[in-house]
């Protein structure tokens, strides 16, 4: 179980904070394409962005939430050990 926990702070995290990267670029390359104002900059371009992380750590909290409320539930229990 800590093996899935792992790997999902390991490798899944790291790439939705890449995605996240790579929408924001994204994002602001067209706002600079189409000439939007620095006035989009300064509000509405980190709206946006806070807004995107706070859906990927939504996102990310629910992905992990199965393994940690095991790992609770294991450790409240106690390990069981065979004789």
């Amino acid at each position: 179980m800590k093996t899935n926990l792992i790997i999902k702070l390991a490798v899944i995290l790291p790439f939705i904070l890449l995605v996240d990267f790579i929408i924001m670029v994204l994002l602001g390359c067209a706002s600079c394409l189409f000439g939007i104002g620095e006035n989009f900059q300064c509000n509405s371009y980190c709206i946006i962005g806070k807004s995107i992380l706070l859906l990927s750590a939504i996102l990310f909290g629910y992905l992990i939430s199965n393994d940690v409320k095991a790992m609770i539930r294991k450790i409240k229990n106690g390990a069981t050990t065979e004789k």
